[in-house]
């Protein structure tokens, strides 16, 4: 058997991130397994204004805060995608599609979550072709040109705000008569003027040949063409805990049941972020899991 850690943590993003501070502060060996990227969400946060301490710093600023700190602390970390999750007399064993095996006492997931589609004709064929999940990411390549937003929280008011600034017009599609989003952002969306926002309405198909030309819209039974060059889908994310079926406890939308120690039903396992059942999913609730897993984490390591 390979090296034993006494804790691998699965994700960089602000849980992941947070714990290993935390972990090597405690003196714990501890590895991080980042699928692609650290940050997660984070990195394609346009601007982030309610993290203490940084008002208004995008979110690219902020993970490589988070980043600067992880290595100062001389953080290690594996870059790979982490298919199973099993466990031999008491050491968790991550193994990643190559077949490479990682070994631990302890185990923090912390995998974060995806975009959720909204599950229509033309989604998936016109993805990276006017459809995207990322409007950071994507929204300069609309300079100029008409858009729409699909979604009623947070992120969704961000994305309309942020294309606002360069694009022509922007709809923000909601389903329902009210947002589910901060009142500073619906008060910020609702005073710019290019921005449109069709309530009750629901989108039936993505239109266009090589690239998005078209919405297919429903409001209020009556159901219509929107010309638009792009479109931003933000209704939502979903946990990133397939691997983990069968092996933690979930809810019925997957994610892993933990309260506020990051406990699961697994022994010396525990779930930080947005992977554990919590009412609210923000950077600092998932700073304060990882943290909080890696105290209950030294409490179970003590007791073996």
């Amino acid at each position: 058997m390979d090296k034993i850690h006494d804790i691998l943590i699965i994700g960089s993003g602000a849980a992941g991130m947070s714990a290993a501070v935390y972990a090597k502060r405690a003196m714990l060996d501890t590895l991080v397994i980042e699928r692609s990227y650290a940050g997660g969400q984070i990195v394609n946060t346009y601007e982030v204004d309610n993290y203490l301490g940084f008002p208004g710093i995008s979110g690219f600023d902020l993970v490589s805060r988070f980043r600067e700190h992880t290595e100062k602390m001389g953080v290690e970390t594996e870059n790979c995608d982490i298919v199973k999750l099993s466990e031999n007399d008491g050491i968790k064993c991550l193994e990643d599609g190559t077949g490479r095996k990682f070994y631990a006492r302890a185990v923090i997931i912390a995998s974060g979550a995806r975009h959720k589609k909204l599950g229509v004709k033309g989604e998936d064929r016109l993805q990276g072709m006017g459809v995207s999940y990322c409007a950071t990411c994507d929204g300069a390549f609309f300079k100029d040109k008409t858009v729409a937003v699909v979604g009623g929280g947070d992120a969704a008011l961000e994305d309309a705000i942020f294309l606002s600034k360069g694009c022509r017009k922007v709809y923000l599609i909601h389903r329902r008569n009210a947002f589910r989003g901060a009142k500073t952002l619906q008060k910020r969306v609702c005073d710019i003027e290019n921005i449109n926002i069709l309530w009750n309405t629901t989108v039936n198909e993505i239109k266009g040949e090589d690239r998005v030309s078209a919405l297919s819209l429903d409001t209020d039974g009556r159901t219509y063409d929107l010309y638009t060059e792009g479109i931003f889908i933000a209704v939502g994310i979903s946990p990133c805990t397939d691997v983990f079926k069968g092996y933690v406890d979930m809810d019925e939308k997957g994610y892993i049941i933990a309260d506020e120690t990051g406990r699961t039903s697994a022994e010396g396992v525990f779930a930080a972020g947005d992977v554990r059942t919590k009412p609210l999913r923000q950077i600092i609730t998932a700073a304060a899991d990882g943290a909080n897993c890696v105290y209950s984490a030294e409490k179970y390591l003590a007791d073996l």
